[in-house]
């Protein structure tokens, strides 16, 4: 046989019943994922595939050959497939590197914050970073502090590498190692950790990061925050004493249809961008034959965005009680929660609140007494910001590569696993039970006429209190900035606000007064999106901004389409000479800049192509009159 071209895994592909074993770490890893499946009930279980490579990677540190043998012979999947699915996440390794990885965030905010220090202290310590692949590429070789070669001497027992917004946005700089979540970081400390580990010893015991500050303002609130910080997370009873559990109980005495029409009444539209209506939503998947699903998108990856991983750090069972819910809404009798893999603390939290629901009656069968029953499973996405659009999103659960499927359908007739599908994001799902809990009609009166109910929005960058603020709708968006985030410090000036996060837009000081609502925004050419305000003092280079923005499209686009895959590549090409250059924007360039973002949102297969040209184009009304 031909010389294997899946890098990482041996010099010659094997027939798989040749193949060695696992090692009996990873052997009892996919054991723990396989559970109380027979052999026969594995084969074609593709939807195990991501799980089981996640449960390598942990026990090995990346997915050996042989691991991944083991999972084509149980799943009956061949290794080019395994491949393809293991080789598009940034956080599964299908090459030997190091059991312990930092990976530092270097976007947006943590850039300003100080990464480009803290990365230069990892490369003095450690050598060249392990490049992270494009989706669907190979690792480049690993390049030591010493200058040993790929390949040659034992791994070393620290590596690192940049990755993109960790959404920890508030207390930054951060970096994830392993399970652990490093905030607040400066290069003294740092070095001294990484010393540490390279003596095999653990080093200092994390300080204490900076809080998230919480805050509100206007009628209706605190709502989503009413909980948070006051409650311990994973109590139940802590819970069901502030109002927990009141909205499913009312949804179930008032029936499904019932359910979906307070909804409706409520106005509630997304919270994850797209501000599509819910209860039409759940309308048209329950009109669908059955089997149905539900599915909460908590893969929050927009840079600048921290809002979800909050809610689910803090209140997590207001988003199981939300999906329930919508599960019984719709009539599914699974659910699934999709959390990205950059946020450990969020897993841990959700599993455990699962299982204290379960316990208590409210998932599995017959809940609360009744005929519904309903259960949720969790999935552990593995570092990719498209697997916040939706089709791609089922893709993963599926076990393919994540990549966007065209539409029409739609998910509410073919979603995951080709069924009907109602999929929300977390913060819609955290609304739902107090509307039913409180009524639609209730709800309805807060806002403005388009947008309804309260807003919960996270603002980072250059002010005082960084944090996750909720405000009804209507609120000026000068109002969040000034007085719940504290305003610039020092006296500084704004000099631009990104709304929406990277693949949001530019707002000018002048436009701060500007109501927080879809409709508002939307007259400015402007968008809510995931509801992130990153706000840049008068000291700040918007063009390094742009050019990391445009470089976050390039490295996250799946490469599907060509409309995306080369127009990210342009623009970011276009934008790095903009910034070498000085930043002078002559007629030539701009218009050379609209044409790729013309053909990028007409004709890119997802979102990621459609919105990857919104910030820099938006960027050039400020930039493009500087002399």
């Amino acid at each position: 046989m031909s010389a294997a071209p899946l890098r990482g895994w041996g010099v010659e592909l094997q027939r798989l019943e040749h193949v060695p074993p696992p090692t009996p770490e990873e052997q009892q890893a996919l054991e723990r994922v396989w559970g109380h499946l027979g052999p026969e009930e594995r084969v074609g279980r593709r939807d195990l595939l991501l799980p089981a490579l996640w449960a390598v990677q942990e026990a090995r540190g990346w997915i050996s050959y042989p691991a991944a043998a083991a999972i084509c012979r149980e799943l009956g999947l061949p290794p080019a497939e395994v491949y393809g699915v293991a080789s598009f996440y940034a956080l599964l390794a299908t090459e030997p590197r190091p059991r312990r990885m930092i990976h530092l965030c270097d976007d947006i905010v943590c850039m300003l914050r100080g990464a480009e220090a803290l990365a230069q202290t990892l490369h003095r310590l450690l050598g060249d970073p392990i490049q992270e692949p494009a989706h669907g590429q190979a690792y480049g070789g690993i390049s030591r502090a010493d200058g040993a070669a790929s390949g040659e001497g034992p791994l070393p027992s620290v590596g690192w590498s940049r990755s993109p917004c960790l959404g920890q946005c508030e207390r930054g700089v951060a970096a994830l190692v392993g399970e652990r979540v490093l905030l607040g970081l400066s290069p003294e400390a740092l070095e001294e950790r990484v010393r540490a580990w390279l003596r095999g010893g653990e080093g200092l015991a994390d300080a204490t990061p900076a809080p998230t500050h919480l805050g509100w303002k206007g009628e209706g609130t605190p709502l989503l925050l009413a909980r948070c910080g006051r409650i311990v997370p994973t109590s139940l009873e802590d819970y069901r004493a502030l109002g927990g559990y009141e909205g499913l109980k009312r949804a179930m005495t008032i029936g499904p249809e019932a359910t979906i029409q307070e909804v409706e009444r409520s106005g509630l539209i997304g919270r994850g961008g797209a501000a599509f209506p819910t209860g039409r939503k759940w309308a048209l998947a329950a009109r669908e034959p059955p089997p149905r699903y539900v599915v909460c998108n908590a893969d929050e990856s927009e840079p600048g965005t921290f809002k979800d991983r909050v809610l689910l750090e803090k209140d997590p069972f207001s988003v199981i009680e939300g999906l329930t819910i919508a599960g019984y809404a719709v009539g599914a009798e699974r659910g699934y929660l999709y959390i990205r893999g950059e946020y450990p603390e969020g897993y841990r939290v959700l599993l455990q609140a699962l299982e204290f629901a379960r316990a208590a009656g409210y998932l599995g069968k017959r809940i609360l007494g009744t005929d519904f029953s309903f259960d949720i499973e969790v999935r552990r996405g593995a570092g990719a910001y498209v697997c916040g659009e939706e089709t791609a999103l089922f893709n993963s659960i599926e076990g393919f590569r994540a990549d966007p499927r065209n539409r029409p359908p739609f998910p509410t007739q073919v979603g995951l696993f080709r069924r009907p599908t109602a999929i929300n994001n977390v913060e819609t799902l955290a609304c739902v039970p107090p509307i039913l809990a409180r009524g639609g009609d209730w709800y309805a009166r807060l806002g403005t006429e388009r947008s309804k109910g309260t807003k919960l929005v996270c603002v980072s960058g250059h002010v005082a209190r960084p944090g996750l603020y909720e405000v009804p709708f209507g609120v000026p968006i000068r109002t969040v900035v000034e007085d719940l985030a504290g305003g610039v410090p020092g006296g500084r000036r704004v000099q631009a606000v990104l709304c929406g996060g990277a693949a949001g837009t530019f707002l000018l000081p002048e436009e701060l007064d500007t109501p927080l609502a879809v409709e508002t925004l939307q007259a400015l050419g402007a968008a809510l999106g995931s509801g992130a305000l990153v706000v840049f003092d008068e000291r700040t280079d918007l063009w390094t901004v742009v050019e990391r923005i445009a470089r976050f499209f390039r490295d996250e686009s799946c490469g599907q389409c060509v409309p995306c895959r080369v127009g990210t590549q342009r623009q970011l090409e276009v934008v790095a000479e903009l910034r070498r250059g000085g930043g002078r924007v002559d007629p030539e360039v701009r218009r050379l800049l609209e044409e790729l973002a013309q053909v990028m949102r007409d004709a890119s297969i997802c979102g990621l192509g459609q919105l990857a040209p919104n910030a820099v184009l938006s960027s050039l009304r400020l930039l493009g009159k500087r002399p």
